[in-house]
């Protein structure tokens, strides 16, 4: 018996060449969502990935954990002086006590699953070629156009401009959740970011450095279906972000994996109802000349539960040039990196696989 797809057509249960599952998984918009619900016995060779590029669990340090931070006091010197520590040393944290409502972040979890819930005919809307704009698109895997193996994740991206752009062409299903959601968290942000610019010896985060470090924000919604073979596959592939920050909403299925700083050992970043997983990115590397690092992460298939999650990616703006701040190099210290315009950086990361850190190598000197 052919299984059930919110769809207007029946979808097919084999296929005859990579091209045909292409098709039915990109251009027909089923993405990963559809392989997942053919029930099949193993996963297609398209998403196999490599050795290299897989969890290798004999290498997971089951006793570690990344820190985990009590925001309700952000004034405390103890917590700023463990937010620094954090990105210095793990590049990855929780927070907890952060202050958005528990049923604003359950809102937008529970929108990410309506949106996937959706028809692969209603969710085709949002493809690249059929979005009506470029600033919302719906992708398989990260650069389908380049992935010689597709990570089993299918994801929404939505780059804010305002709010009239987002209420106008984000979802219906998802939109005002969403943008309830970003515009909470603006003020998590803009902590976490002053913290971290007053460990680095900067004062406060000033009118000149906000926008610089927080001029554009993006966020993901991320679905990663049942995998019959999670052990061959990867939900999302070993990487760092090129934001200055990100801003991490988990479910509770966990599968999120970070590379210890400094070794080839992993450890899994379990998910803490009501917290956020707040990792730095390789812009903030760069701003810092390297103090904060930005950490190799990955995320493992499921072979029992849908997971998704919901990243805010904070940026410079595009037309930024991102380099080692003047007051962190004033001192002597020598450069690490070059002066790098962020759009020419971000375009370089997307015009490649995924490939541990080495996007960062672009800026350095």
């Amino acid at each position: 018996m052919a299984p059930t797809l919110a769809s207007t057509s029946e979808p097919k249960q084999t296929f005859t060449s990579t091209s045909e599952l292409k098709q039915f998984v990109i251009n027909e918009g089923y993405g990963v969502k559809g392989v997942s619900e053919l029930n099949l016995k193993t996963i297609p060779e398209l998403f196999i990935q490599p050795v290299n590029r897989r969890l290798d669990t004999t290498k997971v340090l089951p006793d570690e954990l990344i820190p985990v931070i009590d925001m309700s006091n952000c004034e405390d010197p103890n917590v700023i002086k463990s937010i620094c520590e954090a990105a210095e040393k793990w590049g990855f944290y929780h927070i907890v006590n952060h202050g958005v409502p528990l049923s604003v972040m359950e809102g937008v979890k529970d929108a990410t699953h309506k949106f996937f819930e959706l028809s692969s005919d209603e969710k085709k809307k949002y493809l690249s070629r059929n979005s009506p704009t470029k600033n919302v698109r719906l992708l398989t895997s990260f650069n389908p156009d380049v992935d010689q193996a597709y990570e089993w994740k299918d994801h929404l991206s939505c780059f804010y401009v305002s709010d009239e752009e987002a209420l106008e062409f984000w979802p219906s299903i998802c939109k005002h959740q969403v943008l309830e959601y970003l515009k909470t968290c603006d003020l998590v942000v803009k902590t976490l970011l002053k913290l971290l610019i007053k460990g680095l010896g900067i004062p406060t985060l000033h009118e000149i450095n906000e926008p610089f470090l927080m001029g554009s924000k993006r966020i993901n919604l991320n679905y990663y279906p049942v995998c019959p073979n999670p052990e061959l596959s990867i939900g999302a592939s070993g990487h760092s972000d090129v934001s200055t920050l990100t801003v991490l909403l988990q479910d509770e299925t966990g599968g999120l994996y970070v590379r210890k700083f400094g070794s080839d050992s992993w450890v899994h970043v379990p998910p803490i109802m009501g917290s956020f997983t707040i990792n730095i990115g390789d812009a903030l590397q760069i701003m810092s000349n390297g103090r904060y690092k930005s950490v190799e992460h990955k995320v493992v298939a499921n072979r029992y539960e849908n997971r998704i999650s919901v990243p805010i990616f904070v940026n410079p703006r595009g037309s930024d040039i991102i380099g080692p701040l003047p007051e962190v190099i004033n001192n002597g210290e020598k450069a690490l990196y070059k002066q790098v315009l962020y759009s020419d950086y971000v375009k370089h990361f997307f015009r490649k696989s995924t490939n541990g850190k080495d996007t960062v190598d672009y800026a350095k000197i």
